[in-house]
């Protein structure tokens, strides 16, 4: 079992938990996620690595209460323990002296790009972060993405929380500014990764983006998590989880994250009625959350 040490509520259905991991602390590095298994009967689903403390032998998760498993996880207290915890999985971020690098980041997506700004900042670049969620309930770690970034931008759909808009909209107008942009990288929902690979498509940007398919296994022997990069089958969980941005078939990737969501939506109501959460339906797949 793997101990939960803290948890807190960082917005809205958005909860953090540190857990006891030092093997998966101490080999953690950003960009990589965890497989875990709540309970015996429990599927297995992927979050990403948001901190990582190797003296305190801790990780952090952040994750979005969206399918069966989060909102099991999310009823979880310190003291409790995650029955199955496998990592670090994934390619670790490339992480190099590139010069102006732009992070963008939707929702939950906010955690894992925490560390990948932060590492980025630290190896000599100028980090721009731009967060963006539909409402300010829905925003967190603004704090964190201050110390880990030169410089944020945040936008909300609502505009409940500075701008109103899109963060592909602040990405255009950095773009428009006419200061040179040597790298975007991106996390967060699928349709929000494709437009941001959209808008710096035309000006020939590197950019790279974090996919989120269905996984099961984290280790390439299940296939669930194939994805089209470049005309040719990629497992995102042992040839990724990151890739050009510009090469993916955004348009698989989403039909396959689409394929259980009638299993998932039941699986969500069965478990509202068996804990009593009080939950909506049509809220989503476990793996958006990493």
């Amino acid at each position: 079992m793997f101990e939960i040490l803290g948890k807190e509520r960082v917005a809205q259905r958005t909860a953090a938990i540190v857990v006891r991991a030092p093997d998966i602390a101490r080999a953690a590095r950003a960009g990589q996620f965890v497989i875990l298994r709540n309970t015996e009967e429990g599927e297995r689903y992927p979050l990403t690595i948001a901190d990582f403390d190797r003296e305190a032998g801790t990780i952090e998760l952040v994750f979005a209460e969206l399918g069966a498993a989060t909102i099991e996880l999310g009823t979880f207290e310190p003291g409790d323990g995650i029955l199955d915890l496998v990592g670090p999985l994934g390619n670790p971020s490339e992480i190099g002296r590139f010069g102006e690098v732009v992070a963008i980041a939707g929702g939950v997506g906010i955690a894992a790009i925490h560390p990948i700004a932060r590492a980025l900042r630290e190896a000599g670049n100028r980090v721009t972060s731009i967060l963006g969620a539909r409402s300010a309930s829905l925003l967190f770690w603004e704090d964190r993405m201050a110390r880990a970034s030169d410089r944020i931008l945040i936008a909300t759909d609502d505009g409940s929380r500075a701008r109103k808009g899109l963060v592909t909209n602040l990405l255009a107008e950095e773009i428009a500014s006419g200061r040179a942009i040597d790298l975007v990288v991106a996390v967060g929902p699928t349709p929000m990764m494709r437009a941001v690979a959209e808008t710096t498509r035309p000006h020939g940007i590197r950019t790279i983006v974090s996919l989120n398919p269905i996984m099961v296994d984290g280790t390439g022997m299940c296939g669930g998590c194939r994805v089209d990069v470049g005309g040719r089958k990629r497992f995102a969980c042992v040839d990724g989880p990151e890739f050009d941005a510009h090469l993916v078939d955004f348009d698989g990737l989403m039909a396959r994250q689409r394929a259980y969501k009638r299993e998932e939506e039941e699986a969500c109501r069965l478990l509202a009625l068996e804990v009593g959460h009080g939950l909506g339906l049509g809220l989503g797949l476990g793996h958006e959350n990493r």
